[in-house]
Formats: structure tokens, sequence, C-alpha cells
């Protein structure tokens, strides 16, 4: 129900990063405008999502009521209940990436191994130019991950951070071990050739982002 409101958000966002750093007189005032206003609205959208959350949890807690054990998911992550998680994963669809970070910081220092708590950090760091510090949780999550696909995904995306600081035979290293582990991955090709000819787009991987 929200998919409307944050593409049109993330549209005038993209707007205003585009054109602000040329933008004079009142275009410039225009642009500003619309800034404070997704800034009002992401601030009012989160404070009466978490006030509904802690409500849900409140509940929760007060019902302590059970599903029956044949509709619980098998194996379920503990964390995934935590409300230091559904809070982060708030905060990262808001664009609020430091907070998220503190959240799911919350999150691993109760559950370091955690993929998904690991993922949302790398994710954010990534987001705030803080790239050795998502290096450092992508590559934790190695050492958990036994599907193959999703391992080709993070040293893909280890290779993006290490091209993007132009270590480029590092990053080729890291292309090519994505290619081992799935050589149906589009993106490590496409990076490869960045790492080739010294510059280009590297392709970091709708497929890994589409898991937060």
């Amino acid at each position: 129900m929200f998919q409307h409101l944050f593409a049109e958000m993330n549209k005038m966002l993209q707007e205003i990063q585009t054109d602000f750093p040329t933008a004079e007189g009142d275009r410039r005032s225009d642009l500003l405008s619309k800034y404070n206003m997704l800034h009002r609205i992401s601030d009012n959208v989160m404070d009466e999502w978490l006030v509904f959350a802690e409500k849900l949890s409140e509940f929760r807690e007060q019902a302590d009521f059970q599903a029956p054990p044949e509709e619980l998911p098998e194996e379920e992550a503990p964390e995934l209940g935590m409300d230091a998680f559904v809070r982060g994963q708030g905060y990262y669809k808001l664009l609020m990436y430091r907070k998220c970070i503190e959240q799911f910081r919350e999150v691993t220092a109760q559950y370091p191994d955690s993929l998904a708590a690991r993922l949302y950090l790398a994710m954010a760091y990534l987001q705030e130019g803080e790239g050795e510090i998502a290096w450092g949780h992508l590559d934790h999550m190695l050492g958990l991950i036994r599907e193959v696909k999703l391992k080709a995904m993070i040293y893909n995306a280890l290779g993006c951070i290490r091209a993007s600081q132009e270590r480029f035979k590092e990053a080729s290293e890291l292309f090519s071990l994505s290619l081992l582990h799935d050589p149906d991955l589009p993106e490590p090709s496409v990076n490869l050739e960045v790492c080739r000819r010294r510059g280009g787009k590297l392709e970091f991987g709708h497929q890994l982002v589409s898991l937060l």
C-alpha cells in the first residue's frame, strides 16, 4: 500500500540529487522546498510507523499467543522478531541509513551470525560511503553461507567495493570467484570488463538488493 508513495518520493529525491548541484535562483529554492517536504514526510511516516510497531509488540507480549506448530516456519531465525530488526528494516526503506545501522548493530550484538542483519548493515554502510566497514560484514557472511548462488552475489559485491577503490586486480579475482560459484550470474562478467578498462559502471546486483 506504500509502494506508490515511496515510488513518488524516490522519484522526487532523484530529481533533487540530479539538479541541485547546478541549480540557481528560483530553481534552487524549489528543490530545497521539495527536499524539506520529503524530510517532513519521512519523519512523520517513521514516527507513525514506530508507534504502530510498538503497539504490535505490546499486544504480542500481553496476548502471549502462539500459532499452532504446523503453521510456524521451520527454523525461523529468532532475530527476525526483535523490535530492533523491524525498526531497522523500516529505517532502511525510508533511506535513513544511519538509524538503520544503529538498529542492526543492536541485532548483531545479540546474533552475530545473522545473515539478514549483516546484509542490511553492509548495504546501509555502502549507502553511507563506508565501503571498508561494509566489506567486513559481507566477508563475515561468506563464512556462514552454504548456498552457492548467494555466495556468488556476495563475491560480486566484494569485487564492486574493491573496484570502486581502484584495486582492480583484487576486484577481478573476486569477480572471477563469483563466476566460479555461479556462471549464470550476469553482473561479474560486466564488472570484469570494467576492471579491464579501468573504468565504467559497476553492476552491484539487483538480486542481492532484492533480498532486503
